[in-house]
């Protein structure tokens, strides 16, 4: 964080300071929740959780180097006494905002949010310094945190931006105000919680109508092939950037195809020029999380060529997003069990199946959360497409939702051994270790709730230590 003394962050958080000989001391490191992440510095800031306090490690973080704690109650060590933690977080995280003078740019969408941030990190961040989320923390604590990691070199500050109801992104863009605004789709992701796509393109629309006209330098990245994104040029009075497949895009991709390892090479077209691309990751997906990368890059002055090229070099980031492993024994490990979606688990399995051309292809799946009503019919659909991309072999794991996705793939024609249900992770491992054979290709992928990455990592190690015998 850029150096503030407490007497000022006591002032932006409306705080009482406590056992604070010296109010004009500074921090100068980050800011953090986690007591093991202190350095000599730190603002820790207390969160009271449904397990731990913390409250509790206040001398603890201290002797460790903090310099104060964010606190709701006295602790005994030097404090800035809140009403609430959270809010004083945010409106820290606004001061500092203020007064770096970086470009924000801010993304939302049911789908492909933390892979395409990491894209548009790394393409922006060799232009210039760049922050962004780590991982997915894009909520009311974890992107106030992500915005404090600012520094005065900061350049450009990329924040993702989840919502769980109507008015969240509203808060989040007040927090951290952005000028740069991408909303990448809206799709089925959290539909049990929103009641609806058109509730959820309501909810991520808030980001646009948050962003500066266009005369004041506002920008709107939206997606030319979601017609309940494009329809969000309404809502704001920025400036509106398309990106897609489609020929209306500014920003688009054109004769898009599949390397044989099944990674997306397109010619990338902008306003100012055109640059080929062949991406390290794997999936077609990968192309409209790439476009939009592109457009926010082309809105911020960097050419086709520069671009292209980054996004060449571009890999993953952020843990269990298609992640590949390639055994010595000649399996291939795709972990992509961070979280699972209909359109996210549409797109995994067409990766699947173009990675595994002429091999043999699993695919280990587990329940789709928080999807409502729809929960039954999107289960079996995943289930048929299975059968339907000719994947080999079926592995549903779980309860109620893994018995969908089997049924599914039954009734779409799956025989015999080509599907089967299993009651957890660890049958699911006892599985395929008894039947992988090297050349398979294996995707991993369930909502974060299932814990399926235990299964990709045990597979993952499995190969160096012999236990898939050639056959």
């Amino acid at each position: 964080m850029i150096a503030l003394s407490l007497a000022e962050i006591a002032a932006v958080v409306g705080g009482q300071t406590h056992d604070i000989p010296d109010t004009s001391v500074q921090v100068t490191g980050p800011v953090v929740r986690d007591s093991r992440e202190v350095v000599p510095g730190t603002l820790f800031v207390a969160f009271v959780g449904e397990r731990v306090d913390g409250h509790d490690f206040a001398a603890q973080v201290v002797e460790a180097g903090a310099v104060a704690v964010l606190a709701s109650r006295p602790v005994g060590v030097p404090a800035i006494v809140v009403d609430d933690v959270q809010e004083a977080l945010g409106a820290l995280a606004r001061h500092v905002v203020e007064r770096l003078g970086a470009t924000l740019v801010a993304l939302t969408g049911s789908a492909g949010k933390t892979s395409t941030k990491d894209l548009i990190a790394q393409v922006l961040g060799g232009k210039a310094p760049t922050v962004f989320t780590p991982g997915s923390l894009n909520n009311e604590i974890g992107l106030p945190l992500t915005a404090l990691s600012a520094t005065e070199e900061t350049k450009f500050l990329v924040l993702e931006m989840g919502a769980r109801g109507i008015g969240h992104i509203r808060y989040l863009a007040g927090l951290t105000p952005p000028k740069v605004g991408l909303v990448l789709n809206v799709g089925s992701a959290h539909i049990g919680e929103f009641g609806g796509r058109e509730q959820i393109a309501q909810a991520k629309g808030e980001l646009v109508e948050s962003l500066p006209s266009a005369a004041d330098g506002g920008a709107a990245i939206l997606n030319a092939d979601d017609p309940l994104v494009r329809a969000m040029a309404s809502r704001t009075k920025a400036k509106v950037v398309l990106f897609g497949e489609s020929a209306e895009a500014d920003v688009r991709a054109e004769n898009v195809r599949l390397t044989d390892s099944g990674q997306p090479s397109f010619r990338l077209r902008t306003p100012s020029g055109a640059s080929d691309v062949t991406m390290r990751l794997y999936g077609e997906h990968h192309v409209s999380n790439a476009l939009a990368a592109a457009a926010v890059a082309h809105e911020l002055g960097m050419s086709a060529t520069e671009i292209a090229t980054a996004l060449s070099g571009a890999g993953t980031l952020s843990r269990w997003r298609m992640e590949v492993t390639e055994r010595p024994d000649g399996v291939t490990i795709v972990n992509d069990a961070y979280n699972a979606n209909p359109e996210s688990m549409r797109a995994a399995l067409r990766a699947l199946v173009a990675m595994g051309k002429g091999r043999r292809t699993w695919a280990v799946l587990g329940k789709m959360a928080e999807l409502g009503d729809e929960a039954l019919a999107e289960h079996d659909a995943v289930g048929r497409l299975a059968v339907r991309l000719n994947v080999s072999k079926l592995v549903a794991v779980g309860g109620i939702e893994a018995s969908w996705l089997q049924l599914g793939a039954y009734n779409e024609g799956s025989w015999g051994e080509e599907s089967v249900h299993v009651s957890d992770a660890q049958a699911a491992i006892d599985l395929l270790r008894k039947q992988l054979r090297p050349g398979d290709v294996v995707l991993v992928k369930a909502s974060r709730s299932v814990g399926l990455e235990s299964v990709a990592q045990t597979l993952a190690e499995a190969g160096t230590e012999g236990e898939v015998a050639a056959r």
